[in-house]
């Protein structure tokens, strides 16, 4: 999988004619992105509909960015994987390129899906313990359950309480295809 950094990426993002897809939620897009970007989740990621917009830009490549890189990562190796290799992912996602100053569209402030999870895996957890506790041993099985899915998305770098999470109402905005 190709790769490019932050300060590369630049160079090539304002001499222009750049595609950028960003795989983040749509919530996550609205509260910070760079300019131009197009908003494809990556769980609603279709990359043949991607290949096929294309048009005229067909031999350059489609650089791909995420929050962190993670995702944009996924995102690259189903391109790879449908064939496609004109594919870059951006190093160190929309956070490198923030913290490098270049520049972004900032929208409203929201609490990051990561943090989400965090939460309400340790809320799970928590009254699992207090439920096991006091009301019946069997509620046990509500903690061991979170901390075996917890190992389990850490050893398939995928998160389903994530996904879960993605699409509750609150992590929902209207579309953000295409910023100018």
């Amino acid at each position: 999988m190709q790769t490019i950094s932050p300060q590369a990426f630049s160079e090539k993002y304002q001499a222009g004619g750049v595609e950028l897809i960003d795989v983040r939620t749509p919530v996550e897009f609205q509260e910070v992105h760079i300019k131009g970007a197009q908003n494809i989740p990556l769980d609603s990621l279709d990359i043949q509909s991607v290949i096929n917009a294309r048009g005229s830009k067909s031999g350059n490549p489609i650089y791909v960015i995420c929050r962190s890189g993670m995702r944009g990562g996924k995102a690259c190796e189903k391109f790879l994987a449908s064939g496609f290799d004109e594919v870059v992912n951006v190093e160190g996602g929309v956070m490198a390129w923030d913290a490098a100053q270049f520049p972004v569209v900032r929208g409203k402030k929201v609490m990051s899906l990561e943090r989400q999870v965090r939460i309400a895996a340790g809320f799970l957890v928590f009254a699992g313990a207090v439920l096991g506790q006091f009301v019946h041993q069997a509620f046990f099985g509500i903690s061991a359950f979170v901390g075996a899915g917890l190992m389990f998305a850490g050893i398939t770098d995928s998160c389903a309480m994530g996904m879960v999470i993605a699409k509750m109402p609150w992590n929902q905005v209207a579309s953000c295809k295409v910023t100018s």
